[in-house]
C-alpha cells in the first residue's frame, strides 16, 4: 500500500512538473516601409488602439518600467507589469492569469531599424505555466492570427503616416 502511494505521488509530481514547465512561443514579424520613429508613434498611441487594433483593443496606464498597466487582448483582461519601455526600440511586459505559474506571458514589441528608412517589427510572446497546454490550440490559431492582424494594421497606419 505504501509503495502504491509513493508511486502515485511520484507520478503526480512528475506530471505536475511537466505541466508547470509547459511553454509556448509565438513569434511574428513584418517589414514596414516607415522609420522606427513613425512606427513607434503609432504603436505607442495606446489610447487609439480601440480605433485600429483588432487584437489589443484597450490599453490603460502609463508605461513606466516596474508599473502595471491594464490591457484587453484576445478577449482577455489583465494587468501586466512593464519590463521595458525603450523609445523607438522596444515595449515588453509580463502578465499572469490569476496566480504566477498558471498561465504567464511575456509580450514584446521590438522595432529594428533597417537603416534604409524601414523597420522590421517583431511581435512576440512567450507563454509558460500549468494551463499552457489547455490553451495551445487557441494560441496556435486565434492568438497567432491576432498578432498577424495587428501587425498588418500597424504597417498600414505607419506607412500611410510616412507618406
Amino acid at each position: 500500500m505504501i509503495m502504491m502511494q509513493n508511486l502515485f505521488i511520484s507520478i503526480f509530481l512528475s506530471f505536475s512538473t511537466l505541466h508547470i514547465m509547459a511553454q509556448k512561443e509565438i513569434k511574428t514579424s513584418i517589414h514596414i516601409s516607415a522609420p522606427p520613429e513613425i512606427v513607434w508613434e503609432v504603436l505607442t498611441a495606446f489610447s487609439d488602439y480601440e480605433n485600429w487594433n483588432p487584437f489589443i483593443t484597450n490599453v490603460e496606464g502609463d508605461f513606466i518600467v516596474g508599473e502595471k498597466v491594464k490591457i484587453n487582448a484576445g478577449g482577455m483582461k489583465f494587468k501586466p507589469k512593464v519590463l521595458v519601455y525603450d523609445t523607438n526600440q522596444e515595449v515588453r511586459w509580463v502578465g499572469k492569469l490569476f496566480l504566477k505559474g498558471l498561465f504567464d506571458g511575456e509580450h514584446s514589441f521590438v522595432l529594428i531599424d533597417n537603416g534604409d528608412g524601414s523597420t522590421t517589427f517583431r511581435h512576440e510572446e512567450s507563454f509558460s505555466g500549468i494551463l499552457v497546454g489547455l490553451f495551445k490550440k487557441k494560441l496556435d490559431t486565434e492568438t497567432t492570427q491576432g498578432f498577424i492582424d495587428m501587425n498588418n494594421r500597424l504597417k498600414a497606419l505607419a506607412e500611410a503616416k510616412a507618406l
